[in-house]
This record gives structure tokens, C-alpha cells and sequence, in this order.
């Protein structure tokens, strides 16, 4: 892994066509981390699709018996340093999904920063030409964000788990690797978007003041074969993207598509923010959705999917649709 140059910024698009190529191997041995997490396991499943690819999965559980000889599964534990010595042996690329969601700050710098820069060193020991992490759009903080490129966005954190996986981030990109910054992920496996949507609609039974805001969105599968596409992209992709839908959508057609394709009760009317505020007073977490429901958060996307040619997929209604079956069966709607 080559550092990028001093004061070089990040970036949402590949380098010109002048850049030295990367030159993935035709058979790339593939270590993906947190592969039976929400976006791990998605991953590892769109990294099994890539011609001769050798993949390594690492959890902290054990993974499930294996009939491919291609594919090996090992327990690893960010939070245990020693233990990680050999994951990287004759490893090409790090898919690194690992994540410490929520909890005590100690807890989620042990496995966010402490664990990242481990596994860093790891990869480092052993050769590895290309290290991406899946990080998250958070790591902004609240704004107004309206077609946002990374380089133009500071990185302001809020939360303990967005303060230490921006940590994370610094350690990435200072070894010259590529960090991807989703913002809303929905699909099968998804426990905090959708259901905390529809929790929202059930507390409020109304829209607040017309839901005008947008999103950027992505469906896990889609941001997994973007994963993908940049890890084995033929050149360099050191830096920062965001893989989202390259469309926002707007807050409206989201709770439309709720209604309609989870069987919600419609609303009833439209109502002020103090109002919905007054309502969810007792809820912090309802009250934080609420804020970013009521505020711009779309992130400029056009760029990794139109240099890496990987298709975008379809839009939130389709993505929702897609995996309707799975939020019916799941959530208590």
C-alpha cells in the first residue's frame, strides 16, 4: 500500500488515465472482515462472484461449514492484536466491514480504531497491495448536505461509534487506502433504517411539514458490488467515496413506499417539526431520525459507479420491494 501524496485530497473520482494501473491479480486472494455482519456477509457473497477470487471470511462467531475450497472461514478479533497475526498471509486485498456499532466508547474505539490499526499492521506485515474499509456517512455529523463531495465535507463526528470509526478512517487513508462512506443502507439484515422509519410513521401518523427533505440511500447488495468494483478497479482508488444510489430520494416517496409496501396505516395530515418534536420528546433515538428526515443529507455518488462501471441498481422503491418479504417477516409493523 503506497501512502497518497502529502495534501492530496480525498476523492470521489478514480485517477486520470495517466495513473500507473493497479494490476489486480487474475485469481485476487480476498480477506473480507465482519462476513456474516449485515454488509460483511453481502459482501463476501459479491466477492464469491469474481473469477478465481480465493476469499478469506473472518468473524468473531464461527462461520457456517464450507463445500467450496476456495472459500476459508477463520474467527478473528479485532480487540486481540496477537490474534490477528497471519490473517493477512498471501492476501491481495482487505475488505475490512468490521464495526463496532453502539455501546461504551471504550468498547467501540477497542474494535474501531485500536482493531483497524491491528489489522492495519497485519496487512501491512504481509504485503497487502490494496486495504478498503466500509465506513459510514456519519462520520459528518449533522448539516445540511446537498450533492456533498467527500473533499469539500469535514469529517465532525457526534456519536461515539462515528468519533471512532472516523478514527479508523485517518489510520486507512494515512497507508494509502480507500474508505467508502454510505449513507442510508437498507435491505435484508437491515435493523436500524427501515424499522426505525417505521417506527417514526407509527409514532407521528402524519407527515411533518411535507417531508420535503432527501436522502441518499443504497441497497446493501447494490453497495456490496460497489465494494467490490473499487476493490478490483484496474487502477489506484486510494481515498474517499461514496457509494450511494447516485439519486436522492425524497422523504415523501420514502414513507409513500413504506405505506405501500409494508402495509402501514397512512398518515393523517401534515404537521410542524415543534409539533413531531413534542411528539417523540421521550424517544431520543426517534428524535434523531427525525432531524435528519427534516434536513438535506445527499451525498455527491456519481462517481464510483460511472469510473468503476459497476451498475447502480435500482432506486429506493425497488431496493424496498425487493426485500419487503424479509422487513414483513422481521419487524412488528
Amino acid at each position: 500500500m503506497t501512502p497518497p501524496a502529502p495534501g492530496a485530497p480525498a476523492a470521489e473520482r478514480l485517477p486520470t488515465a495517466g495513473a500507473a494501473p493497479y494490476g489486480p491479480p487474475a485469481a485476487p486472494r480476498i480477506l473480507v472482515t465482519g462476513a456474516t455482519g449485515f454488509i460483511g456477509g453481502r459482501v463476501a457473497a459479491a466477492a464469491r462472484t469474481l473469477p478465481g477470487a480465493r476469499l478469506v471470511l473472518a468473524s468473531r462467531a464461527a462461520g457456517p461449514d464450507e463445500s467450496d475450497p476456495a472459500v476459508r472461514h477463520v474467527r478473528a478479533d479485532l480487540t486481540d492484536p496477537a490474534g490477528l497475526h497471519g490473517l493477512c498471509e498471501d492476501v491481495d486485498i482487505v475488505l475490512h466491514c468490521a464495526a463496532r456499532i453502539g455501546g461504551p466508547e471504550q468498547s467501540a474505539r477497542a474494535v474501531n480504531e485500536e482493531g483497524t490499526r491491528a489489522l492495519l499492521a497485519e496487512a501491512e506485515r504481509a504485503g497487502v497491495r490494496r486495504f478498503l474499509q466500509v465506513s459510514t456517512a456519519s462520520v459528518y455529523g449533522r448539516g445540511v448536505f446537498r450533492n456533498a463531495a467527500p473533499e469539500h465535507l469535514p469529517v465532525a463526528p457526534l456519536s461515539s461509534t462515528s468519533r471512532t470509526r472516523a478514527a479508523a478512517e485517518r489510520l486507512v487513508l494515512a497507508a494509502g487506502g480507500t474508505v467508502l462512506r454510505p449513507h442510508l443502507v437498507i435491505g435484508a439484515g437491515d435493523r436500524w433504517v427501515v424499522p426505525g422509519l417505521v417506527r417514526l410513521h407509527r409514532r407521528l401518523a402524519a407527515s411533518v411539514e411535507g417531508w420535503q427533505a432527501r436522502m441518499s440511500v443504497v441497497d446493501v447488495d447494490d453497495l456490496a458490488r460497489a465494494v467490490t468494483a473499487v476493490a478490483v478497479a484496474p487502477r489506484e482508488t486510494s481515498g474517499v467515496w461514496h457509494p450511494n444510489h447516485p439519486e436522492p430520494v425524497g422523504c415523501a416517496r420514502i414513507f409513500d413506499a413504506l405505506v405501500r409496501l409494508l402495509g402501514l396505516p397512512a398518515g393523517n395530515g401534515d404537521i410542524g417539526a415543534d409539533e413531531a418534536r413534542r411528539r417523540l420528546a421521550d424517544d431520543p433515538g426517534l428524535l434523531h431520525h427525525l432531524a435528519m428526515l427534516t434536513t438535506d443529507h445527499w451525498f455527491a455518488s456519481s462517481g464510483l459507479w460511472r469510473e468503476t462501471g459497476c451498475a447502480t441498481g435500482g432506486g429506493f422503491e425497488e431496493s424496498l420491494a425487493r426485500h419487503a418479504r424479509w422487513y414483513r417477516e422481521h419487524l412488528v409493523l
